[in-house]
């Protein structure tokens, strides 16, 4: 039985989407250990966090934009590895679903109008087309 190159991409898709998001949630459960929030911060409160914004060093921006960079990056290689069409079209359905994610967050979260911009405009499609380009597309 063979899968339709449609299905195959759908499901790579699909696949990737759920790898990039595992990195990214992983990347900012973790990041506190490497880069830890001002004292009194708790990373688990969306109040917390949009009320510390403002008063945050650059520093702690940093594991942020890696997680939605790496987390795009990886979505994207895996959705382009386990297909065999469509690999541009991926790329750009990828980015466009951690972009929608991105704009999300910085609606709720907020963050410094920097740090917003760097990361939609860094973080999410030339992540996704580096992704296709790491998988030999």
């Amino acid at each position: 039985m063979t899968i339709s190159p449609t299905i195959r991409s759908i499901l790579a898709t699909v696949i990737g989407l759920i790898v990039g998001n595992v990195v990214n949630g992983l990347l900012i459960q973790y990041s506190g250990n490497i880069i830890p929030l001002p004292e009194g911060v708790n990373p688990n409160s969306m109040e917390d966090l949009k009320a510390a914004m403002p008063t945050l060093p650059i520093k702690n921006f940093i594991m942020p934009f890696l997680a939605h960079a790496l987390g795009t990056l990886s979505a994207a290689l895996v959705a382009c590895k386990l297909t065999f069409a469509h690999h541009h079209r991926i790329a750009i359905v990828v980015g466009l679903v951690f972009l929608v994610g991105g704009i999300a967050a910085a609606i709720l979260i907020g963050g410094p109008i920097w740090f917003i911009v760097l990361d939609l405009v860094c973080a999410y499609l030339p992540m996704a087309f580096l992704g296709k380009r790491l998988a030999g597309h």
